[in-house]
């Protein structure tokens, strides 16, 4: 199978998993939680999933721990847009961020800074970004093209 990855694509597979949250990563969920800086939804999230890397899905998908995204926030403060103060959760491994709203909706960047970023939605919700992100993988094992997200 590798071998037909490579050929397919002209490099050898990387990681690509879903890892199981830990006690860390729960903690540091609960942090941002009671600092209101994620949305429950996000919370619930993090108690299950550590973090998501999907390395050979088109340029990637990439959604950062909890633990990350606390000390990112420590380091860098929230992502500021138009007054609303978000956090960056992941990346396309393109350049891109992913970005939660306090409302539970998720945007992308436009550029690769996140200081002033211009933010366009795509998401309602953590859920539908999950869809669109799950979405972007069946089409990437169907045909090769990661989607749009």
């Amino acid at each position: 199978m590798a071998g037909e990855f490579e050929r397919r694509h002209g490099f050898p597979p990387g990681t690509n998993e879903v890892r199981p949250a830990d006690r860390d990563d729960q903690t540091a969920a609960r942090t941002l939680a009671q600092a209101g800086l994620i949305p429950a939804d996000l919370v619930t999230f993090y108690d299950s999933i550590g973090d998501v890397t999907w390395a050979d899905v088109g340029n990637g998908y990439f959604l950062d721990s909890a633990g990350d995204v606390l000390l990112r926030l420590q380091e860098h403060g929230a992502v500021g847009a138009d007054a609303v103060q978000m956090v960056a959760i992941g990346s396309n491994g393109g350049g891109l961020s992913y970005v939660a709203g306090p409302d539970g909706s998720v945007h992308r960047t436009r550029t690769a800074s996140l200081d002033e970023p211009e933010l366009d939605k795509v998401a309602h919700d953590l859920r539908q970004f999950l869809e669109l992100l799950e979405q972007s993988l069946m089409r990437f094992v169907a045909d090769g093209k990661p989607g749009s997200l």
